[in-house]
């Protein structure tokens, strides 16, 4: 499956590679300049792949003479020792690459290998895994892409595509009533969704007509409960659980009915894959 990398990607790798190389690459200019290099990057544990338009932007922003030979795709299942990719051309922009490449394949593999654990864990269910706004600053673009890598689904990818009420808006409003009424008035055509904390809190979703309610930290029978009274009405609302759900819960969230499960930890939690890149030089 082909994945569509984010438009900022481009700028994502400039300011990656301008807070690694700043006014210059001093250790690179040990090696001649007419060196050539020829590097195989492999993983050293079970992983999914993510991060490959990021390792090509990479190098083709150094030297876009260096040639890339890719041995896995982005979505892919990775087993240890499997080569992920072949690298060649001038020695010093494939070592001056190398971190910043790396940097993001380990990252996002990671965000992605965190990604199918959770959708794995709750198959069969009809369910679908969500990611938050709790990402890393400056990659929220790259992460959200490598969810889907992983087979998760996208929530709003910012606080300008979906209204999301919570407790303080709800607050300030003076009810979820109030707080829908003006998020409708706002014609954004974009889609409503409300945080509730109570079965009573979600009737009043309900009522309001909002398209989705995030029920925030609910006991399983009060999920139960939720999903029973939105079957029964002639429009029924999106529902997501959320809040303290780890990987041993999720399946028991998941099997009492609501559309979707989300998870913050995904995005925010990340431990980078282990990888190993080795680079043999010619002169």
């Amino acid at each position: 499956m082909d994945f569509i990398a984010p438009p900022d990607l481009a700028q994502t790798v400039a300011a990656a590679l301008a807070e690694d190389i700043g006014s210059g690459d001093l250790t690179a200019q040990l090696v001649p300049a007419s060196a050539t290099g020829r590097a195989r990057v492999i993983t050293r544990e079970a992983a999914v792949l993510c991060g490959a338009p990021w390792v090509d932007a990479v190098f083709a922003a150094l030297d876009p003479s260096v040639r890339i030979i890719w041995r896995a795709r982005d979505g892919d299942a990775i087993a240890p020792g499997q080569l992920l990719f072949e690298v060649e051309g001038p020695a010093r922009p494939l070592l001056t690459g190398e971190r910043t490449a790396l940097n993001f394949l380990q990252s996002l593999s990671g965000t992605a290998t965190a990604a199918r654990r959770y959708v794995a864990a709750i198959e069969g269910t009809g369910c679908r895994i969500l990611d938050t706004r709790k990402t890393l600053p400056g990659l929220r673009t790259a992460q959200k892409y490598a969810v889907r890598c992983g087979g998760g689904k996208n929530h709003r990818i910012g606080l300008y595509d979906g209204i999301l009420i919570k407790e303080n808006h709800i607050a300030a409003a003076g009810s979820i009533a109030a707080a829908v009424s003006a998020a409708r008035a706002l014609s954004a055509h974009v889609p409503v969704e409300v945080e509730v904390e109570s079965l009573e809190e979600l009737d009043q979703a309900f009522a309001a007509d909002a398209d989705m309610a995030l029920l925030d930290e609910l006991s399983l029978a009060d999920l139960a409960e939720a999903v029973a009274r939105n079957r029964r009405r002639t429009r029924p609302l999106g529902l997501e659980a959320s809040g303290g759900i780890d990987l041993e819960t999720i399946r028991a969230v998941a099997l009492t009915g609501v559309d979707f499960i989300s998870v913050g930890a995904i995005t925010k939690h990340v431990r980078a894959v282990d990888l190993s890149m080795r680079l043999a030089v010619g002169r």
